[in-house]
């Protein structure tokens, strides 16, 4: 049985992000800046994904991840509404670490 899924350059952009998020997160905390935020960025960057992939196992036939996903969010499951919060998260912290990294070039 064939899923549809999203293309490939989507999922190469979609793990770059989350590299570069638990990459710069452990940067962080190493530096000891951010580490609160960043240990919350390194936790919600690996369980986005599971959770996703968990959720997606029973998705319907000719539905691709995105579209099973706003689906679930219309019916109401909690699950996405937890992920996109995740996600907004993590856009948040990639704003707080540019604006620290600016701050500190600067100086």
């Amino acid at each position: 049985m064939y899923w549809e899924t999203l293309p490939n350059w989507f999922w190469i952009m979609y793990y770059l992000f989350l590299l570069a998020t638990i990459g710069t997160a452990f940067y962080c905390f190493v530096q000891h800046t951010l580490r609160g935020l960043s240990i919350i960025a390194i936790v919600l960057s690996v369980i986005i994904p599971i959770t996703g992939i968990i959720n997606s196992i029973g998705r319907l036939e000719g539905l691709n991840e995105f579209e099973h996903f706003v689906v679930q969010l219309q019916q109401g499951f909690i699950w996405p509404i937890l992920t996109m919060l995740g996600y907004l998260y993590l856009l948040v912290w990639w704003m707080f670490f540019l604006k620290h990294t600016a701050k500190n070039q600067k100086a």
